[in-house]
């Protein structure tokens, strides 16, 4: 199942096309490849698209985009200036079947996908390299927000978007130690 492009796509695709001009670019959990075709679009220096579901792999190399498959970082070699991310973000819900629930939970309270990818991210982001991650207020934000002070992350609220059950935000992400 592939996550067609929504609010928090559009949100997220407005940023990307601010700050990926000429530079090297990874679409994590890419699903449609918007964000990708946004960044191509914007003369990025290189692009690299990332999933773990075969069916948007196949997708995207249908759209000539170059991509991987892998679960978040596990394959991904290299560092880059610029990380988009627009995870899955909602607590599991036990009604929705498993193959929607790829596209929407971001684990048991929604947090835990994000943790994963915070945890990871910064071994493969460059010295004065950003990080671009959508955010909802339906995620809850305590345990991912001390992981960043712990690992020595900031963050900036970009651009937010209200909607009828939640309110979606773009976090730019750095390290403290370049700021």
């Amino acid at each position: 199942m592939i996550y067609e492009p929504a609010e928090d796509s559009y949100l997220l695709e407005c940023q990307v096309k601010k700050y990926s001009k000429g530079k090297s670019f990874l679409d994590m959990g890419s699903a449609s490849g918007i964000q990708s075709e946004a960044t191509l679009k914007s003369n990025a220096k290189s692009v690299l698209a990332v999933d773990f579901q075969d069916d948007v792999i196949k997708y995207l190399k249908s759209k000539k985009i170059k991509c991987i498959k892998s679960n978040l970082f596990s394959k991904v070699k290299g560092k880059f200036d610029l990380i988009a991310f627009n995870p899955p973000y909602l607590p599991k819900d036990k009604i929705e079947d498993k193959e929607s629930q790829k596209i929407t939970s971001g684990g048991k309270k929604g947090d835990e996908l994000t943790l994963r990818f915070l945890k990871k991210a910064p071994e493969h982001l460059n010295k004065e390299g950003i990080i671009l991650l959508v955010t909802s207020s339906l995620t809850p934000k305590e345990r991912i927000m001390s992981l960043m002070n712990k690992i020595s992350l900031s963050h900036t609220i970009l651009d937010s978007k209200k909607l009828f059950m939640e309110e979606l935000e773009v976090w730019k992400i750095e390290n403290l130690s370049k700021v």
